[in-house]
């Protein structure tokens, strides 16, 4: 067999031995692109999975963030609630209060009104009792049956001899003093009042006291005396 003169002639070449060296650097190849692929697919898991992780990360402090917002709000919520509820109360309470007040001023009023129209009645009885009328028989019953009601409606007489001069709620028709203390010497007309209201003035005449009295006559009887 006569070698070539030409060996590296391709046409010269051995055909299968040509063949299975271009299989060889093709297997090579598709080894090297299938190795770059799944390196290329791994990374790309990887980089999938990262992104995942992160997004789930970021879900979760989304979720965390809004919770605690939420819980915030609800706190915030309940709080002006509870403001709220505070201050109705308050004002309920001072409106109970206040009608109450209201409440017992008018019942007041009413009662003294209504037992201001007994005085007449009673200064009538009172006459009587200085002339003696109602020292016996039914009519002195009946006398203290009335006092004995409208004492226990609070209604109090005021204003008797030797008492303290008041301005507010004497009312003095003569002053027989002489000095700078004056008391109650004649009552003409009691006062009365039901609990701490005035529903009439005493009308009176203004004295000087009994002590003053006694010491202005002192003298006389000494000199009666010697």
């Amino acid at each position: 067999m006569t070698s070539p003169q030409d060996p590296g002639n391709p046409a010269n070449t051995d055909p299968e031995a040509t063949s299975a060296e271009a299989a060889e650097a093709a297997a090579a190849e598709a080894a090297s692109a299938d190795g770059a692929v799944d390196d290329a697919t791994a990374n790309t898991a990887e980089a999938e999975a990262a992104v995942e992780d992160a997004a789930r990360d970021i879900t979760d402090e989304a979720a965390a963030g809004e919770e605690t917002v939420a819980e915030n709000s609800l706190e915030a919520q309940l709080a002006e609630r509870t403001e709220d509820l505070q201050r109705l109360n308050a004002e309920y309470t001072n409106y109970r209060r206040r009608t109450e007040r209201d409440r017992q001023a008018v019942i007041e009023t009413t009662k003294a009104k209504v037992l201001a129209d007994f005085l007449p009645i009673l200064d009538d009885m009172e006459l009587a009792r200085q002339h003696g009328d109602l020292n016996e028989g039914p009519l002195k019953a009946i006398a203290d049956k009335l006092s004995g009601v409208l004492t226990s409606n609070q209604l109090t007489p005021f204003g008797a001899e030797g008492d303290a001069f008041d301005p507010e709620v004497h009312e003095a028709v003569q002053d027989l003093s002489t000095g700078d203390e004056q008391v109650i010497g004649t009552v003409l007309r009691r006062g009365y009042t039901v609990g701490e209201r005035v529903v009439r003035t005493a009308m009176v005449i203004i004295a000087d006291p009994a002590e003053s009295a006694d010491t202005a006559e002192s003298p006389d009887s000494s000199d009666n005396a010697e």
